[in-house]
C-alpha cells in the first residue's frame, strides 16, 4: 500500500506551471513496480475564485520496495490560454494507482 504526502508546490517562471514534489511511502509488504501519479491542478483568479480543475498525469517513481520511502518532482503545466495575466495555479490535490 502506497501512502502519499501533502504534495510540496514550487512557482516556475510559467504562470501555468509549477514544480510539484510527492512523498511516496510503501506501508505494503511488497514493491510498487508500477503506475500512474495523477495531478488536479486548480486554475485560481487573481480574487481567488477557483475557475476550474484540469487533470494530468505522470509515471509512478517505481519500483519502490516495501518500507521504502522515495520523493518525486513532476514539473505540472495546463495550457497557457487557460491562465490569463493575474491568474495562476495551484496543484492541490495527487493521487496514485499501483500494482
Amino acid at each position: 500500500m502506497l501512502q502519499l504526502g501533502e504534495p510540496v508546490r514550487e512557482a516556475l517562471d510559467r504562470r501555468w506551471c509549477e514544480k510539484v514534489t510527492v512523498e511516496f511511502r510503501n506501508t505494503g509488504g511488497t514493491a510498487a513496480v508500477s503506475g500512474t501519479v495523477t495531478f488536479a491542478t486548480h486554475i485560481i483568479g487573481a480574487l481567488g475564485v477557483d475557475w476550474g480543475t484540469r487533470e494530468s498525469s505522470g509515471p509512478l517513481p517505481a519500483p519502490i520496495a516495501p518500507g521504502a520511502v522515495r520523493k518525486q518532482a513532476y514539473t505540472v503545466c495546463v495550457d497557457a490560454w487557460r491562465v490569463p495575466l493575474g491568474m495562476h495555479i495551484e496543484t492541490q490535490d495527487v493521487t496514485a494507482t499501483w500494482k
